[in-house]
This record gives C-alpha cells, sequence and structure tokens, in this order.
C-alpha cells in the first residue's frame, strides 16, 4: 500500500485533528477512566485534544498525512520551557464538563513522571482505526525522527497502551516503570536517544 505524504499542519487543521485522535484513542482504557459515560467520550476527548494540538500547532510540530488518516502531536521541550496553554483551567472546565477533574488529575500525573532532560515530546500519535497497523504511525514517527536523529535531539513519550509501546519500542524508545491512573490503567514512560531508528 502506497504511504501517503506527511506534511506539517496549521492552524485551521486543529478541529480535524482533534477528531481524529478521539476516534482512534476511544478504545483505549485510559479514555473509558478520564470519560466513563460511552455516550460523551469522544465528544470531551475531541474538545480536550482540541486545546493541546492548537497548543502544538502555535508552539510545536503537527504533521499529518495528506489523507488525514494519521497524525502526529509534538512538542519541543528544548532550553527555557514553554509557556502554558492561555486559560487553560477555564477551557478545559469547558470541554470536559463533569469530567475535568480526571483529565486534571491525568496532566498532574503526567507533569509528574516528565523528564528535565531537553527532547521532543511526542504528545500525541493517532491513526484512523480502519488504518492501524498499515504502517501509518511508523511512517508518521520515521517522518519526525529523521530530523531528531540529525539534530541529535531525544525524544519522549507516555504510551497508553501494550500495542503502542510495543510500536515505539521497535523505533528505538526504552521503556520506563509504568505511572498508573487511580483504576490501575497504566502510561509507559519512554525515552529514545537519537541514532537508534531501526535499519
Amino acid at each position: 500500500m502506497r504511504q501517503s505524504t506527511i506534511e506539517r499542519l496549521g492552524a485551521a487543521d486543529a478541529r480535524w485533528v482533534a477528531e481524529r485522535i478521539a476516534e482512534a484513542f476511544l478504545v483505549l482504557d485510559a479514555t473509558r477512566w478520564l470519560v466513563p459515560d460511552e455516550a460523551k467520550r469522544e465528544s470531551v476527548l475531541a474538545g480536550q485534544f482540541e486545546i493541546v494540538v492548537a497548543y502544538a500547532l502555535r508552539h510545536g510540530l503537527v504533521f499529518g498525512t495528506e489523507d488525514r488518516t494519521g497524525v502526529a502531536v509534538w512538542l519541543p521541550s528544548v532550553g527555557d520551557p514553554l509557556p502554558p496553554p492561555e486559560d487553560y483551567d477555564a477551557r478545559l472546565a469547558a470541554a470536559c464538563g463533569e469530567f475535568t477533574p480526571r483529565f486534571a488529575h491525568l496532566d498532574e500525573l503526567f507533569a509528574a513522571n516528565h523528564p528535565h532532560a531537553d527532547h521532543h515530546h511526542l504528545a500525541l500519535l493517532a491513526v484512523r482505526p480502519d488504518r492501524q497497523g498499515q504502517g501509518v504511525g511508523s511512517a508518521l514517527l520515521r517522518h519526525h525522527h529523521a530530523w531528531l536523529d540529525a539534530n541529535g535531539v531525544p525524544a519522549y513519550l507516555e504510551a497508553s497502551s501494550e500495542t503502542s509501546r510495543d510500536l515505539y519500542a521497535r523505533h528505538g524508545y526504552r521503556v520506563s516503570e509504568p505511572f498508573r491512573l487511580p483504576d490501575g490503567t497504566p502510561f509507559w514512560p519512554m525515552w529514545r536517544e537519537p541514532g537508534t531508528e531501526p535499519g
């Protein structure tokens, strides 16, 4: 199957990128904990992801395949820290409603486990459910890894499933002990040194 061209996305793409991520993440144990109400889950997730994506479009890098099958959201953590998102608490509450405390708890977990050394953070990687397992995610990873390797920059992420953890391991990420949501659902911190892409 021909791989779709990968392109850097802009501000006008924020909503569909957020919707693509929400669609792909519906099946994760973590999102079931974040939004226990199945009827509300996808819309709440899309609203929260749109905050993250819009922030990354301004301060980081968002890549997508030209057919909108897959997206990758990267935030640089190099030198001085990035400014916090504007009006984040109010926007989170507006997007997540009754589930806001759960998203705030996850934010705190992520912050507590985030490394301090310079790196690029893969905040989100998502592929449309009917195209998963066909190399789209790997193509998105290789695309930015090429730049990271050329510039000697490590990468970091939090894997939210065993499947994604194993995918990232194949691309040179080393896994650390997981941290967990209150229901026991794990996130695996993973770190990649530049130049460790498989041949």
